[in-house]
């Protein structure tokens, strides 16, 4: 899913960067990738969890972890994003983290605000997870 091809070609489509997929790990229902662009990196990662109250704490928790700072509407079933810009964004009983940490203060071409790109790329997976 947020590793996968068609993913991958939808998020180097729309940054106009193109990327390397490694480094992709399963490990306590935590599924995560690097995206390796060639100024800086992207990771993704999806908690799996197995049930709501699971799925909130969880949530809540990245929130107070990470700084939420704004409530992204719109996205998801909740999200938000945090002090560094990245994104958080719950769905289902899954929990998707757009780290944007590795990238640039202005990434893709044209330059965007890497808190722009997290927001985007949180759009483009959650539009493959409803199949689009």
């Amino acid at each position: 899913m947020v590793c996968q091809p068609k993913a991958a070609g939808e998020i180097q489509d729309v940054l106009g960067e193109t990327a390397m997929v490694e480094d992709r790990t399963w490990k306590d229902d935590l599924y995560s990738c690097t995206y390796r662009f060639s100024t800086g990196v992207l990771v993704l990662s999806v908690k799996e969890l197995s049930s709501w109250d699971q799925t909130y704490t969880y949530f809540s928790m990245l929130g107070k972890t990470l700084g939420e700072t704004s409530t992204l509407p719109n996205l998801g079933q909740g999200a938000f994003q945090v002090k560094n810009g990245s994104v958080v964004v719950r769905k289902d009983w899954k929990i998707l983290l757009v780290d944007i940490t590795g990238l640039p203060s202005r990434f893709g071409l044209p330059p965007t605000s890497s808190s722009d790109v997290a927001a985007t790329v949180a759009f483009i997976i959650l539009g493959c997870w409803a199949g689009d």
